[in-house]
């Protein structure tokens, strides 16, 4: 399983941030690789959410959300045509002058005739580009 975690301080409070990160159907205005979003189902604070992302080539898949709002956003994998497991986590921190730590976990796992391109294309390569992108929708609006 491949993985990667990386910490960015964002110049807006945890609740803020976590509005964004939660603002799932908006995800392709601002994730250049997100091509569409659908939100299955909402229960309380678990929320089932299908993907379409272009990394390389289309991949689908289905994740589960826990919310723990406004600290904490974790995913379990649900179903997906080439991936085999796709969790993770967003941890949200008070930096105390008025923004935020947000620490993002993924790991992936990818069936045996996916090119390990794509596996690095959707942990290490896109990662640091997600989060700027994330930090310029949170300080913007």
């Amino acid at each position: 399983m491949a993985g990667a975690s990386r910490s960015i301080v964002i110049n807006a409070p945890p609740e803020k941030l976590f509005d964004v990160i939660t603002q799932y159907e908006k995800y392709p205005e601002f994730l250049s690789e997100v091509k569409k979003i659908r939100v299955l189902e909402r229960k309380e604070n678990t929320v089932k959410i299908q993907y379409e992302v272009d990394v390389i080539k289309t991949i689908r898949y289905t994740i589960l959300v826990t919310e723990e709002r406004p600290k904490r956003m974790s995913w379990t994998f649900v179903e997906g045509e080439v991936m085999k497991d796709n969790k993770g986590s967003w941890v949200l921190e008070p930096d105390g002058q008025g923004g935020t730590k947000a620490t993002y976990t993924v790991e992936l796992a990818l069936g045996p005739l996916v090119p390990k391109a794509i596996v690095n294309a959707l942990t290490e390569t896109s990662l640091p580009k997600m989060l700027e992108s994330f930090k310029r929708r949170a300080e913007a609006t």
